[in-house]
Formats: structure tokens, C-alpha cells, sequence
């Protein structure tokens, strides 16, 4: 599937990015935040970003999302759990 963005020229000079190295970034982009906001999955996630899902899972520390988000109480129920 395909989508189409609009957007000005004047933000790939602004990024110093070519229109494909602009297209990789937002698919990062779209693809970090939808599973930080636990749309998706990272398998999906990295589908979308055009990765391998262990090269996401390495580079979401450049978006400041971690790998696993556990609730306090997540974690101690893992922690009972052990």
C-alpha cells in the first residue's frame, strides 16, 4: 500500500534529508510511535519501518521509547511470578 504526504520542499533542506531518506525517517517515525502507543506490535512495527524488528528494537532508544513498558504493577507480578 501506498500513501501519499504532502509537505513543503522546504523541509527536506530544513532536515539537510533526500526525498527516500525523508520517506525511511517518517516511516520510523509512524512506525515508533504506533508501537510505543501499543497500536502495533514490534514484528509490525519494524514491517513498516522497513527493518529488521531486532534493528528496531535496537534503535527505539534513539526515539526514547523503551523496549518493554511495564506498569509498576506488571512488574511486580513478574517479580511474584519469578
Amino acid at each position: 500500500m501506498t500513501i501519499t504526504i504532502e509537505y513543503p520542499e522546504t523541509i527536506l533542506s530544513a532536515l539537510h534529508l533526500s526525498q527516500e531518506d525523508f520517506a525511511a525517517e517518517f516511516r520510523m517515525l509512524a512506525a515508533v510511535k504506533l508501537f510505543e502507543l501499543g497500536r502495533i506490535s514490534s514484528g509490525r512495527a519494524a514491517e513498516l519501518a522497513g527493518i529488521p524488528r531486532v534493528v528496531f528494537l535496537h534503535r527505539l532508544g534513539d526515539y526514547g521509547v523503551p523496549i518493554i513498558d511495564l506498569t509498576r504493577e506488571e512488574l511486580e507480578q513478574d517479580f511474584a511470578n519469578a
